[in-house]
């Protein structure tokens, strides 16, 4: 059952890869058994939960994933790596951080989070700042506001499928259902610029306005020639089909920020109003018995 989570990635072009790295990619896109973009997601959740199952359970992989997104457009590769250890050991210091030592050694024994720590602490040691520049964000029980800003609601590519089918009782998800925007890095920018400065102008709370800043950091620290995706992931799997067909979030988003830009609050309050409360309710749903 996958993840109740989104995704925000950056694909590169092959170009913007040093060698040997545009090389190794290059043949991976060649490869025949590598994962193929329908069952990505799956295969990249499973590797997960086989390390957490194992005992000990290993928080982080103990080589980087050789995994990749790809896209290909007017015969340029595009490649977003899984970067599955760099962004295990961020997600595991997160978690440490915020849980309380009890409870985190009943996840994890205390030796095991050391070790995890020491090998992370090696690793940021050993690289420069750089290395530290995840091309995947991920979001559990809903997509944050900010990351609808780069994107337009003409992108939107929506696939139904069955929200679920019974295997042995159990019910797997079906990898054919989707909805994600793409977008070229340039646009990303100059939407996210914009929603940032309409933010700071008419927005009085600050966690909005550093929630957007924190967007337009990140896509800065990639090729400019990039592209950007937004993908729903398993969230599609807690939406039927009339929820997302009528999700209009990017639109929405977009409207409700021309409104404050042109004084039309009535309709931006209206139009953020809608965006909120819909992912609101999904993201009740965490805590729901």
């Amino acid at each position: 059952m996958l993840p109740y989570a989104a995704y925000l990635r950056v694909y590169e072009p092959l170009s913007a890869f040093p060698e040997p790295q545009r090389q190794s990619w290059s043949a991976y896109a060649d490869s025949t058994d590598r994962p193929r973009r329908a069952g990505a997601l799956r295969v990249e959740h499973g590797e997960s939960v086989r390390r957490m199952l194992s005992l000990p359970p290993v928080p982080a992989p103990r080589e980087e994933s050789p995994n990749a997104y790809l896209r290909r457009v007017d015969n340029v590769l595009y490649v977003c790596p899984w970067q599955s250890r760099l962004r295990s050991w961020l997600a595991f210091s997160k978690l440490r951080g915020s849980t309380p030592s009890k409870l985190m050694n009943r996840l994890v024994p205390q030796s095991v989070a050391e070790q995890t720590a020491d090998d992370f602490d090696g690793f940021k040691r050993g690289g420069d700042a750089s290395a530290l520049r995840t091309n995947i964000r991920t979001s559990t029980w809903h997509v944050p506001t900010s990351w609808f800003t780069p994107f337009d609601g003409a992108e939107r590519w929506l696939v139904l499928g069955s929200q679920g089918e019974q295997h042995d009782g159990a019910t797997t998800m079906t990898p054919t259902r989707n909805l994600i925007y793409v977008t070229s890095m340039s646009q990303a920018r100059r939407r996210v610029a914009r929603a940032l400065q309409v933010t700071r102008r008419h927005v009085g709370e600050v966690a909005r306005v550093a929630e957007v800043e924190d967007v337009a950091r990140w896509l800065e620290e990639f090729h400019p020639h990039s592209l950007v995706e937004l993908d729903y992931g398993g969230l599609v799997h807690l939406m039927d089909d009339e929820a997302l067909r009528s999700d209009q979030s990017v639109a929405e988003l977009a409207a409700a920020l021309t409104g404050l830009d042109t004084g039309q609050e009535e309709l931006a309050f209206a139009m953020y109003q809608r965006v909120i409360l819909r992912w609101r309710s999904i993201q009740i749903l965490e805590s729901a018995n």
